[in-house]
């Protein structure tokens, strides 16, 4: 089953957006969305990465419920940054960030964390992947961000992919 449908899931949702693209159901429409809900999870097989490994669930679960906090928070601190810009100016700056982190699955969730909190963003990873330089909307004390950066983050991805 799994050789000619790797991914049902994904086969039954092609071929409903198929169907409802249609507007209409017909023997050609049925018959066109089953091929194409069959062949394009076949020919995307080699795209998909491997599925990584999940260690510890409750880490995960901790560090899910970090990062919905820290997006709250991140949030209200960059509307009041830009609200109050004109008397203090945020003072953006860039972070270097060493990292240990080697698995990608790993480097693709922090990525993603990096991403959804506002206020970062991601600028580069150096070639041997051992510092990540952010850049952060407004920046105080560079050490303590890094070292708070490496406690939230960085040590529980490491727990849970490595």
């Amino acid at each position: 089953m799994k050789r000619w449908l790797p991914s049902p899931w994904v086969s039954l949702a092609i071929f409903c957006s198929w169907q409802l693209l249609a507007r209409g159901i017909s023997v050609d429409q049925l018959l066109l969305g089953a091929g194409v809900a069959v062949a394009m999870p076949l020919l995307a097989r080699p795209l998909r990465p491997r599925p990584g490994p999940l260690e510890r669930p409750l880490v995960l679960m901790r560090l899910i419920l970090r990062v919905g906090l820290h997006v709250l928070v991140s949030s209200a601190q960059v509307a009041l940054g830009v609200l109050r810009a004109g008397r203090r100016p945020p003072r953006g700056a860039f972070a270097d960030i060493p990292i240990e982190l080697r698995d990608e699955h790993a480097l693709a969730a922090l990525a993603m964390i990096v991403t959804v909190i506002p206020g970062t963003v991601w600028c580069e990873l150096a070639p041997d992947r051992s510092v990540l330089r952010l850049h952060v909307f407004d920046l105080a004390d560079e050490a303590a961000f890094v070292a708070r950066f490496r406690t939230d983050y960085l040590l529980p991805l490491k727990e849970i992919f490595e």
